[in-house]
């Protein structure tokens, strides 16, 4: 006999903690639907992010490098998936609903724009005076209103906690203010992992992709990086002289684990100490029980400013990065001054959203390849 959704349910309520979000609470969807039969309702909601066509343009989107610039390094693509693979794991361990996290996870970047960080500041930039831009409202956006797949409703007709999840979407990097509707101090514990996990991804991979690129050495690191020196001398004593790709990789791998087992143990005595009973008492604490430790903190912050200034503020990486939000710039006031240059979904929201949201949503859903091609295209043949 199929495993029905009510059984999937049960099974929650028998072995995640109280104070986990069960799929059965779900506050539901702006759109009134059938519940499905043998998904639970975030099972739903991770299965309709993963077959969005917002998820599968992130394979071509920048992380940290211009998209195309190597087959190893991340893209925005794999970097989702590798933060909803960490959110899973640490959710599994408290106890919470893996399912939720995942699907936050995976929906967190849908509505990056092209070329990184750098083409949200100047989409951000170029939106003044319009609503700006930023990227964790556009995944809202994506979700809620710019995919088109379902006769019934527009975006992908998510669940309140998944949407949630994104509202409240907050980094050491990201800090967006929550829109409407999502005045909970905090949000549920799985979007804090999924907000956790992303941290955790993004640093010790960009250290990869550093390596990788040969912008970041492993002398260096070793000199000016705790967790890198701290994880090395244990490699080195447990595993002797590696050749230098398993090293490097093995290095980076004890670096997440630590990270993961530092969340883990933390979190647990912040939910002992706290003694939440529900989803809804997690959200009305003032301040997220998902943590690092002090000592755990204050070292992330120490590899976050080495990054930013050998990697990020490279002139390898802000070089290509620079010219291509360029492009991105000349295409934004192309398509003001030509809006029939758009394309047909967009060129319908002019009426509904004004040219200006318009002409962002539709760059802002570009992957890089298509944006430079675009460029090739409407300007330089001017």
């Amino acid at each position: 006999m199929p495993c029905l959704r009510r059984e999937l349910e049960e099974r929650e309520r028998a072995t995640l903690a109280p104070c986990a979000q069960f799929s059965g609470q779900t506050r539901g969807r702006v759109y009134r639907e059938s519940p499905p039969d043998w998904r639970t309702e975030y099972q739903r909601d991770r299965d309709r992010i993963i077959h969005s066509r917002a998820f599968r343009r992130l394979e071509y989107k920048t992380q940290v490098f211009l998209n195309g610039t190597g087959d190893h390094l991340r893209t925005r693509l794999t970097h989702t998936m590798e933060v909803a693979a960490i959110a899973r794991n640490i959710s599994r361990a408290l106890r919470l609903n893996e399912d939720l996290a995942e699907a936050i996870a995976l929906a967190h970047d849908l509505g990056h724009s092209p070329f990184g960080h750098s083409g949200e500041q100047v989409l951000n930039r170029l939106m003044r005076g319009h609503g700006g831009f930023e990227h964790n409202r556009q995944s809202l956006r994506v979700v809620a209103q710019l995919e088109q797949k379902y006769p019934d409703f527009p975006g992908l007709n998510l669940t309140w906690e998944v949407l949630e999840g994104l509202a409240k979407h907050v980094t050491s990097h990201d800090r967006p203010l929550p829109p409407a509707g999502f005045e909970a101090r905090s949000p549920s514990l799985e979007a804090q992992v999924a907000n956790l996990a992303d941290e955790v991804a993004y640093s010790s991979h960009d250290l990869d992709d550093g390596l990788e690129a040969g912008l970041l050495s492993e002398a260096a690191l070793r000199r000016e990086v705790r967790v890198w020196r701290q994880a090395d001398a244990r490699v080195r004593r447990a595993h002797g002289e590696l050749p230098d790709e398993c090293r490097r990789d093995f290095i980076i791998r004890c670096i997440i684990d630590d990270q993961v087992h530092d969340v883990v143990e933390t979190t647990e005595r912040r939910l002992r100490a706290a003694r939440v009973e529900s989803a809804d008492a997690v959200r009305r604490r003032a301040r997220p029980l998902v943590s690092y430790s002090p000592a755990r903190r204050s070292s992330n912050l120490e590899l976050r400013d080495y990054l930013y200034r050998n990697l990020y503020f490279n002139p390898a990486v802000r070089g290509p990065n620079t010219r291509a939000v360029q492009m991105l710039e000349a295409l934004f006031h192309h398509y003001l001054e030509h809006p029939h240059d758009l394309g047909e979904q967009s060129r319908k929201r002019v009426r509904t959203e004004g040219l200006h949201r318009a002409v962002c949503d539709y760059l802002a859903g570009m992957t890089d390849r298509y944006a430079i091609e675009e460029h090739a295209r409407l300007i330089r043949e001017q």
